[in-house]
């Protein structure tokens, strides 16, 4: 059994990434784990860089505040990388999950990988666009998240996004984000 994972995600107002991090913890609290999702963010505009965070443990969390060195970093945006520090806190076994579509040298490089830090990337916002016509790459990134993490089964994903999006969109918008979280799930790779 794993202890307490902490994750930073990174994005931009309007990308997702606050619900992404509350869906992916929705999917590992009905598998049984106490979670927290929180974003950090101020009165930011559409694009304006901000972080949200989550942390999931078997047992009852105690701490609540930022999580500052994370075990999981998910970079919604990849233009953010040499913006701000994604890079802060990371444990030296630690993961990225980046949303690029290329240039997989060019982001291990301006990360500056340690030596037991892995790198997993996913076209998030390509498969959302193929999935469901929208730039919106947060399900996609959770379909990933859940696969490198290995925290959650695919059919628990599905059913979150299905609860967390089936109350604000049309019945074929949720099939596409279902749709990603499948594909994300299948399609990312370590680099």
């Amino acid at each position: 059994m794993y202890q307490t994972i902490e994750i930073r995600w990174h994005g931009r107002g309007g990308q997702g990434t606050v619900t992404a991090a509350k869906t992916f913890a929705d999917a590992c609290l009905h598998s049984g784990r106490y979670v927290q999702a929180f974003p950090e963010y101020g009165p930011e505009r559409s694009g304006a860089p901000l972080q949200a965070y989550n942390r999931i443990s078997p047992k009852k969390l105690q701490r609540h505040c930022p999580v500052s060195q994370p075990d999981i970093v998910a970079i919604v945006d990849a233009s953010l990388i040499g913006l701000v520090n994604v890079c802060a806190g990371l444990c030296n076994e630690g993961m990225f999950l980046v949303n690029t579509s290329n240039h997989f040298d060019d982001v291990k490089k301006n990360l500056q990988l340690k030596p037991k830090q892995k790198l997993y990337c996913i076209d998030a916002t390509g498969i959302a666009l193929a999935s469901f016509g929208q730039p919106f790459p947060n399900s996609a990134m959770v379909g990933a998240l859940g696969r490198i993490s290995g925290m959650v089964e695919l059919d628990a994903l599905l059913k979150d996004v299905e609860r967390s999006f089936g109350k604000k969109f049309a019945p074929k918008v949720i099939e596409g984000n279902l749709e990603a979280v499948r594909r994300s799930w299948n399609e990312v790779t370590q680099v």
